[in-house]
């Protein structure tokens, strides 16, 4: 029983021990150069005191262009689901084509490498001009930023399901539907759904830099706003909330990832 919990228990903190060390070699480099720096930057005492200010009402209200963190945080996941979705609702149909169809595939796979590597704030100016408002741009970029990764990653999985599989349906005169619901897509999930990891990662950061630039309610603008009020502790504490926000994303969806696979999947 004894050696029972001392194995418990050093399993326990060889999964503990990493990333606290982690953590104080982080807050251990700030704090030096916190206090090296001249320019005013704070230390991790007093960003936490601020922190504990900002999240003591993080849904306050005085205006369109003075809320608190809760709220910037909500806009910009609201933003981030309409863009998602529309690219999702466009890409994961679009790869089972391109890897379905090879004249298809040859046709559109030049397109895709053309405009991949395109910065996504090249995108945004282009929203502006089209859709006239800032809120429908953002959606638009964060749209054709993330639905890159979505067409890819669908196009390869239905690429590598194996040939067998597909000679079977063709023996047995399987209509296209039916090879789509019974061989092409079970297969091609665990792919599809790395896609869409990546892309909802992908989107969490476009639309940061994206409000930044065109303002509104938004964590982006959020940072923008208080870089202007020169306020850092708010910088630094919105650089935490960004990425922990993109992190429980990307947890949420491995898991989700993880319950329709058999296939554990790896970041």
């Amino acid at each position: 029983m004894v050696n029972s919990l001392m194995l418990r228990w050093r399993h326990f903190m060889s999964l503990l021990l990493p990333p606290v060390a982690g953590f104080a070699l982080l807050l251990l480099i700030w704090s030096l150069v916190a206090m090296t720096n001249s320019n005013g930057l704070p230390t991790p005492r007093e960003t936490w005191q601020q922190a504990l200010t900002v999240f003591s009402d993080p849904f306050y209200s005085n205006g369109p262009n003075d809320q608190g963190v809760g709220w910037n945080v909500l806009s910009s996941l609201k933003r981030v689901a309409l863009g998602f979705g529309l690219a999702a609702l466009v890409g994961i149909p679009l790869g089972f084509i391109i890897g379905r169809f090879d004249f298809l595939s040859r046709m559109i796979n030049p397109i895709i490498s053309l405009l991949r590597p395109v910065s996504p704030l090249a995108w945004l100016p282009i929203g502006l001009l089209v859709f006239k408002g800032a809120n429908p741009a953002a959606i638009w970029t964060i749209f054709i930023c993330s639905i890159w990764p979505m067409v890819i990653n669908t196009a390869v999985g239905v690429q590598r399901v194996p040939q067998d599989y597909m000679n079977v349906a063709r023996v047995l005169d399987l209509s296209e539907w039916k090879i789509f619901t019974k061989i092409l897509f079970p297969s091609v999930l665990p792919y599809m759904l790395t896609g869409v990891r990546l892309a909802v990662g992908t989107a969490w950061l476009v639309i940061v830099a994206a409000e930044m630039l065109t303002g509104g309610v938004g964590i982006g603008f959020w940072v923008w706003d208080e870089w202007n009020n020169l306020n850092v502790r708010n910088i630094i504490i919105a650089i935490f909330v960004i990425g922990i926000v993109g992190l429980l994303l990307e947890h949420a969806l491995i898991r989700l990832a993880t319950a329709f696979t058999f296939e554990e999947v790896r970041t």
